[in-house]
């Protein structure tokens, strides 16, 4: 009988900017209030990212994770995973500030340096909010996402061996499987391993379901009993890529950082709505949605009382 369905959801990322959604949550106090709403609607797991309240722009001082992760944490009981991924041309150093300061239960690992193109959005938008917005997507033309194996391994004895927190390995392509599998062999992490597999990032894998259904395959073949599989994919392929991870026994990440839309043409007003319409699909589909004590069990999670928010 298949587990459980872990819903993650992702309510701001380090993608979108404010020009593109009225609706993006960009203040703590909106952060927070997302984050709520999509545990309410049933999300175990949140990832968080933070950005400048005055800006919009991705913004990983660790102070302004702590404006919203305490009124999270003391509002549900979902699991609050801190991104490791920051925002696009941050150091290493700045990616993992927050994550070292706050101790999480999880954090994002990305497996794997590549191309990371979203300039193609420039030109779907012509009047900015703020300056920095087209700059920045302009930028990953000529940019590469950095996360060598020093980098990865430098991140997991940190924030790994150093705070017990256990990881979201974002496998972007089918190599990232692979890098994680060695990364294994060497004894740096243990099971069970939670493998988010990312879908439709112009410079990663593309959203084909052969694809999906090739990386499902291969990370069996890799881990077997010894990790649990999750899917995200960019924008309208949100919630077909989504529905066949549950159709498949995997589990599966909605929100905004990976769609700002709940249906063609329209916008979501919420990652809660987007939630609610992912949990519903999987209901019908006769699974069950997990819960974060299931999910701290599943991943063996040191418990949001060991956490330093």
């Amino acid at each position: 009988m298949a587990k459980p369905v872990i819903i993650t959801c992702a309510p701001t990322g380090g993608i979108h900017t404010p020009t593109m959604s009225e609706y993006l949550p960009i203040t703590p106090t909106e952060i927070a209030q997302a984050s709520i709403e999509a545990a309410e609607a049933g999300a175990a797991i949140i990832h968080l990212h933070a950005r400048n309240p005055e800006t919009g722009k991705p913004d990983a001082r660790p102070e302004l994770f702590q404006e919203f992760l305490p009124r999270i944490k003391q509002s549900c009981d979902a699991v609050l995973n801190i991104t490791t991924g920051g925002g696009l041309g941050m150091t290493r150093e700045e990616r993992l500030q927050a994550a070292l300061r706050t101790s999480p239960e999880m954090a994002s690992m990305n497996m794997g340096s590549m191309n990371f193109g979203i300039f193609p959005m420039l030109d779907k938008y012509k009047d900015w909010k703020h300056a920095w917005e087209p700059e920045f997507l302009a930028m990953t033309k000529d940019f590469i996402f950095r996360n060598t194996f020093g980098d990865i391994e430098y991140s997991l004895r940190e924030l790994g061996d150093g705070h017990g927190t256990r990881f979201e390995f974002e496998c972007y392509d089918l190599g990232h499987l692979y890098n994680l599998a060695w990364v294994v062999d060497q004894g740096w992490v243990k099971p069970p391993f939670f493998v988010q597999m990312v879908f439709g990032i112009l410079g990663g894998v593309g959203a084909d379901l052969d694809n999906l259904v090739h990386m499902h395959t291969i990370a069996e073949k890799l881990f077997g009993d010894d990790y649990e599989w999750s899917v995200l994919a960019a924008g309208r392929h949100q919630i077909p890529f989504t529905t066949q991870a549950a159709l498949l026994g995997g589990n599966l990440r909605v929100g905004m950082e990976d769609s700002l839309y709940i249906g063609p043409g329209q916008k979501a007003k919420s990652s809660a709505e987007q939630v609610r319409k992912i949990r519903s699909i999987v209901e019908n589909l006769g699974r069950t949605v997990a819960t974060p004590e299931e999910v701290r069990k599943r991943l063996h999670l040191k418990g949001a009382d060991q956490v330093a928010f």
